[in-house]
């Protein structure tokens, strides 16, 4: 099939990840290519050349002095986003290039603009609502389509679309089997909801010592919360590339994901099982879903005391139940199987849809 994915215009998409967004955009259009399947990526410049990126975002935008001095006006990073995704969008509605239109990314404009391209478009929700992205859906066309990446996901969209639910996938070549270890791991952005401050206080309440890997997307939070926290039992080691975070999380003992948010689905937490590490989380959004008992361990409530609590319970588990896991029902190859059987039906079908906007 030609298929168009839509990514995001924010960050590359390319390692090291900025976060589960661009991983699942990256790994989904990798195994559509090897699969022999046409892909055309429209994505942040610095993106992969091997999955054959066009750039999103626009050389240069230029806006004039009078509406750069208009007390409205908005940041010029936000400014871009909406010219880039608009100039695509008008782009594709004079194309028939292709057979589907995949939307990975987190703007409005792809969904409020549907209704003006030819071709089926389908959306995966990665996030909770979002106001912007909410108010676009009264305007999506009747033939386009919705999953989520949990029922978590899914529920909270119920007010506004109807989303079947596609779980994401990981990579189970790449993310293998570790030895295990002492030691707890963290990865993940650094940012408040992610809450990677948490997770020490965590871990040092359960006797062990945690690494943390992943971007400071918030410099002053990690100044701030995280630094103060850091020593002997602590360490941050950086953005690391997949090779180097595989090799960290299958050679620890627990991973911990110290969410704040209800995440839409947890990537952290299937990428650990797959390396047959177990994972000790709060319970929010589709981590409920990923953690068992088999595979890990949800803490009672949402306290330090109680995520320590956790850590201990899935430090007990089998590392065997827990790839297993990660093997039967959190595969990049269950989840491409699951997004070839629905891009063959809209590309068939595309005007029978009903899965859009519940008015």
């Amino acid at each position: 099939m030609r298929i168009c994915i839509i990514a995001s215009s924010q960050f590359p998409i390319r390692e090291p990840f900025a976060g589960g967004l661009e991983a699942f955009t990256h790994t989904v259009a990798k195994k559509l290519i090897s699969r022999g399947h046409s892909v055309t990526l429209f994505a942040a410049g610095g993106s992969d050349p091997e999955l054959g990126a066009q750039m999103l975002l626009p050389e240069r935008l230029e806006l004039t002095a009078a509406a750069r001095s208009d007390v409205g006006a908005m940041p010029v990073a936000w400014m871009q986003q909406h010219h880039a995704y608009l100039g695509l969008m008008l782009r594709l509605a004079e194309s028939r290039d292709f057979d589907v239109i995949h939307n990975n990314s987190l703007h409005h404009l792809p969904v409020a603009l549907s209704a003006l391209v030819p071709t089926p478009v389908l959306t995966t929700l990665h996030t909770p609502p979002t106001p912007w992205l909410e108010s676009a859906m009264s305007y999506a066309a009747p033939s386009s389509v919705f999953t989520a990446v949990s029922s978590a996901t899914a529920k909270a969209w119920a007010g506004s679309v109807t989303a079947s639910v596609i779980p994401n996938g990981v990579d189970t070549d790449v993310w293998h089997p570790g030895p295990g270890g002492n030691d707890c791991v963290w990865t993940g952005r650094m940012v408040p909801e992610k809450a990677p401050h948490l997770a020490i206080d965590a871990a040092r309440a359960a006797g062990r010592s945690i690494a943390l890997a992943g971007p400071i997307l918030d410099r002053s939070y990690f100044e701030e919360q995280v630094q103060p926290r850091l020593g002997d039992d602590a360490v941050y080691v950086g953005h690391l590339r997949h090779t180097e975070l595989v090799e960290l999380v299958g050679s620890s003992a627990v991973a911990v994901v110290s969410s704040q948010w209800d995440e839409p689905y947890g990537l952290v937490a299937a990428e650990a099982m797959s390396c047959g590490t177990p994972v000790a989380a709060f319970p929010r959004g589709g981590l409920v879903e990923i953690v068992t008992e088999s595979s890990g361990a949800l803490a009672a409530d949402g306290s330090v005391a109680a995520l320590a609590e956790a850590i201990a319970r899935a430090a007990r588990c089998d590392r065997t139940p827990v790839r297993q896991r990660a093997e039967g029902d959190l595969s990049l190859e269950r989840m491409v199987d699951d997004y070839e059987r629905l891009y063959a039906q809209m590309a068939m079908e595309p005007a029978t849809q009903s899965t859009g906007p519940a008015r």
